[in-house]
């Protein structure tokens, strides 16, 4: 599969995505660690990508994205930014509000 239709695939299939260095648990980056450190807070499930363990989505996603760097965070299948636009969110609240409705609207797709 090409490495686009592949990143296509994982935003198609996770509500909430994160492109990371690492993993939440074991980030291998401080921008990384505080942008799933935040979506942690926000309690609900994410998915997360290690860029690390797949080069071809490091050199392809910022091309995709038209985003040079990472963490990006997606959210139905729409880039919602990096580290910085993450932790503003966090702070004003915006990032647990959309986490949330993503999630219900996830939730309730799944259900129907």
């Amino acid at each position: 599969m090409e490495t686009i239709e592949r990143i296509k695939e994982q935003l198609s299939e996770n509500t909430i995505l994160l492109y990371m260095k690492g993993s939440p648990k074991l980030p291998s980056c401080g921008f990384s660690s505080q942008a799933s450190q935040a979506l942690m807070q926000c309690g609900e499930k994410f998915a997360y990508v290690d860029i690390l363990q797949n080069p071809d989505i490091r050199a392809e996603l910022p091309k995709y994205a038209d985003w040079p760097t990472f963490p990006q965070l997606w959210v139905d299948g729409e880039l919602v930014g990096g580290c910085d636009i993450i932790m503003e969110m966090f702070q004003q609240g915006e990032l647990q509000t959309l986490i949330k409705e993503a999630a219900e609207k996830n939730n309730s797709e799944e259900k129907a």
